[in-house]
C-alpha cells in the first residue's frame, strides 16, 4: 500500500515568514534535527539566492560526509529555465528540486497580468523540468501554486504534462488555506487516479485547517493509489497563519481514529526527538510554542480538573492519547540562577574554555585549535544575535570547515 512521507519546508517556507528568519547555522541545525527525527526530505533553501550558496553547498557536503543522511536536501525554485541554470551554476552538486509556478485563473490573471496563458504556464514548467534533468537532477517535484483555486481539469492537464516530462511528484499547494478536508480529499484522489503521480500536500493555516487538510489530502492520494507527501514546518511556523505543524502531523498520522495503522508513514520516524526539535525552533525563531500546542505545548499533559486529575493518575490513557515520554519529554529543565558564563561575540578564551569544558566529547588538540573554534563561535553569535545552544557549539567544534562556509556571505558587488 502507498505510504506517507514527510517533506519539511521550515528552511524555505518557515524562514520566509514575515518578521522572522534563521541564521545559516540555525538552518543547518534544523536540517540536523529533521534528519534525526526521520523526515524524508528538507526543502533546505533557495539555490538561486546568492547569500544561500555557501550554506547550501556546505549542507550538501555534510550529506556526502554522512552527517545529513538519509535525509534528502531539496531546493525550491521558480519553474523557469533561467532559475534552473542559475541553480546549477551556484550549487552544482544539488540533486533534488521543486519547481513552482502558479496555476489558478486568479494568479494567471492577477499575478502574471496577461503575460502568460494557461498553455504558457505548462510550457514554462515542462521546459524547467527538462532543463533540470539535463543539468543532473535526481528528483523533481512540480508545484502547482494556488492549486486549491485551480480548475481540476486544468490541474490534471498540468499534472499529466509534468508526468510526461518525468517529474517525480506533483505538489498540490493550498496556498491560501482555502481548502477543507472534504474538498482536498476529493481533489487529491482524482489527481492521483488521473495523473498517476505521487502527490504532495502543501497546506496553509489561514482557516485553521492545515493539519486536517494535509491528512485528508494524503488519504485521498493514497486511496487514489499513489504515495503521499506532506509538507510540514516545525511548530507550524510559516507565511501568514503558518503551515502544517511537523509534530502534530506525525501525531495525527500515527494516533488518530481509523487512520493510524491503515495509513502509514514511510521511513523511520523517531518521535522521541519531537520535544528537542520544537524547543530549538522556539529558541531560534524566538517564537514561543503556544501553551495548547499538541504534544509539545506547556499544557499538552497538564491536568487540573478533579475528574481529569483523578482519571489520569489511575490510568494515563483515561485522558491522554499518547504519553509525554514518546515525545522526548519528562526530563527536568535546569535553570542557572547564579553565575553564568556565556560564549558570545565578545568571549575570550578563558570563558569559552569554561563553557566548552562542560560539554561532553569536546577537546582541543591545541590552543590554536581552540582559538579557531572560538572565532567561529564569535561570528556565529554575531549572525544569530543570541547565545548558541550546546548542540550548535558542539557542531562548530566538530565541523569547523563546514561552519566557515556557513558564516561566509559574499555580497553581490555591482559597478
Amino acid at each position: 500500500m502507498p505510504k506517507i512521507y514527510l517533506l519539511d519546508v521550515t528552511n524555505r517556507d518557515g524562514v520566509q515568514t514575515a518578521k522572522l528568519g534563521l541564521s545559516k547555522l540555525e538552518k543547518t541545525m534544523t536540517n540536523v534535527y529533521l534528519n534525526e527525527i526521520g523526515v524524508f526530505q528538507s526543502e533546505f533553501g533557495f539555490p538561486t539566492t546568492k547569500h544561500e550558496s555557501h550554506y547550501l553547498q556546505a549542507n550538501l557536503e555534510l550529506a556526502e560526509m554522512g552527517v545529513l543522511q538519509p535525509i534528502r536536501l531539496g531546493g525550491w525554485i521558480r519553474a523557469i529555465t533561467d532559475d534552473v541554470e542559475t541553480t546549477f551554476k551556484r550549487v552544482p552538486s544539488i540533486k533534488h528540486l521543486n519547481v513552482s509556478i502558479s496555476t489558478s485563473d486568479q494568479m494567471i490573471t492577477g499575478k502574471f497580468q496577461g503575460r502568460k496563458t494557461k498553455q504558457d504556464v505548462i510550457n514554462d514548467m515542462t521546459a524547467a523540468v527538462d532543463a533540470a534533468w539535463a543539468a543532473g537532477a535526481e528528483s523533481i517535484g512540480v508545484n502547482a501554486e494556488d492549486a486549491s483555486r485551480t480548475d481540476l481539469d486544468y490541474l490534471v492537464e498540468f499534472g499529466l504534462a509534468a508526468k510526461e516530462h518525468k517529474a517525480t511528484r506533483l505538489r498540490y499547494c493550498d496556498t491560501l488555506g482555502y481548502d477543507n478536508p472534504f474538498t482536498i480529499y476529493r481533489t487529491n484522489k482524482a489527481l492521483a487516479e488521473k495523473v498517476g503521480l505521487p502527490i504532495e500536500q502543501h497546506c496553509h493555516g489561514d482557516l485553521g485547517m492545515a493539519v486536517a487538510n494535509s491528512l485528508a489530502g494524503a488519504k485521498g492520494t493514497i486511496d487514489g493509489g499513489q504515495d503521499a507527501y506532506i509538507n510540514t514546518t516545525i511548530n507550524g511556523i510559516g507565511e501568514r497563519a503558518g503551515n502544517a505543524d511537523l509534530v502534530t502531523v506525525i501525531l495525527a498520522v500515527t494516533k488518530s481514529k481509523d487512520f493510524a495503522g491503515k495509513y502509514q508513514l514511510g521511513g523511520s520516524v523517531d518521535m522521541a526527538k519531537a520535544w528537542k526539535i520544537a524547543k530549538f525552533a522556539e529558541y531560534a525563531f524566538d517564537v514561543p510554542i503556544p501553551i495548547n500546542q499538541p504534544g509539545v505545548g506547556a499544557n499538552a499533559f497538564a491536568h487540573e480538573s478533579g475528574i481529569h486529575a483523578d482519571g489520569v493518575l489511575k490510568d494515563p490513557e483515561n485522558y491522554e492519547l499518547y504519553g509525554y515520554e514518546e515525545l522526548g519529554r519528562g526530563d527536568p529543565i535546569k535553570v542557572d540562577t547564579g553565575r553564568e558564563i556565556i560564549a558570545g561575540q565578545y568571549s575570550g578564551i578563558s570563558g569559552f574554555s569554561h563553557v566548552m569544558g562542560k560539554i561532553r566529547d569536546v577537546s582541543f588538540k591545541s590552543k590554536e585549535e581552540a582559538n579557531e573554534v572560538l572565532e567561529l563561535v564569535r561570528y556565529a553569535n554575531v549572525l544569530s544575535h543570541k547565545p548558541l545552544v550546546e548542540d550548535e557549539l558542539l557542531f562548530i567544534a566538530r565541523y569547523p570547515q563546514i561552519v566557515k562556509q556557513l558564516l561566509t556571505v559574499t555580497p553581490l558587488v555591482t559597478k
